[in-house]
Parts: C-alpha cells; structure tokens; sequence
C-alpha cells in the first residue's frame, strides 16, 4: 500500500479546479469536489493509470533516453548507458519502488512548474496527463 498521492498538487477535475488529497484510514485518496460532493478516490487507481500512461510514451525510446541521461548525469560512458537503459526496459520494477516511497514534494513542484498535470473525473477516470513537451493529448482509461 503507498504512503501518500503520488501526484499530490498535480491533479485537477475536468473543470480545472484543484483536487485535493485526503486519508480514509489509511488510505489515501483524491478528492473531487463534485457540486458539493465530495468523491474520495483512491489515489493509488489513480497514480498506477498515469504510471502506465507515462510507461507507455517511453516504450521504444530507451536507447534515445538512456543516452540523454547519461549525458545529463556526465556519465556518457557505454556502461552507464547500458544500466540506464535496462532501468528503462524495466521501468515497471521502478514504478513500485516509487508507489511505495512517493515523489518528493520539491519533485512534484517541479513538475507543477514544468506544466505536469493529472485531469480526473470524479468517477476516477484519468482523462488526460498534460506533461512537459507533449500536447497533452494522452487518452483516458
């Protein structure tokens, strides 16, 4: 079980208002403000939908990405891409890792400032994750 919402400040409705975070015992969850209603999702259907999402933009572009990074860390060496990029291949493993640490909140506002950002429904449908450098044009589930 995680510990908190991964996109924590990042995730809005379809009108645009912000979604709060909230604990139903120890679970946390999403909360939609629906007309004075409030739904409480749970947060993890919701960070493992846009984990998916995020996944999926990377299939195939290991190599490019590995690259870049090892580039950005100053590690352009063979051997570090090759880590790099069986870290990728293997990103799954690294998204339960971080369900169960979290992003950390300088992280999360960082990314507010880049322009990520989660649109829900109040059913808990993920309708579209708006990142950095894409249109936003990322399907629901």
């Amino acid at each position: 079980m995680i510990h908190q919402p991964l996109f924590g400040g990042l995730v809005t409705d379809e009108f645009g208002s912000p979604v709060e975070t909230a604990f139903i015992g120890a679970e946390p969850c999403y909360v939609v403000n629906d007309s004075g209603f409030r739904h409480h999702i749970p947060s993890e259907q919701i960070d493992r939908a846009v984990l998916k999402q995020m996944a999926e933009l990377m299939k195939g572009s290991e190599g490019f990405l590995s690259e870049q990074t090892a580039k950005m860390l100053g590690q352009d060496d063979p051997f570090s891409k090759a880590i790099i990029e069986q870290q990728l291949k293997n990103i799954e493993k690294q998204f339960e890792t971080l369900m169960q640490t979290g992003i950390p909140e300088d992280m999360r506002a960082y990314l507010g400032m880049m322009g990520f950002k989660v649109i829900i429904n109040y059913h808990g449908e993920v309708l579209r994750v708006e990142q950095p450098g894409s249109a936003g044009d990322g399907e629901g589930e």
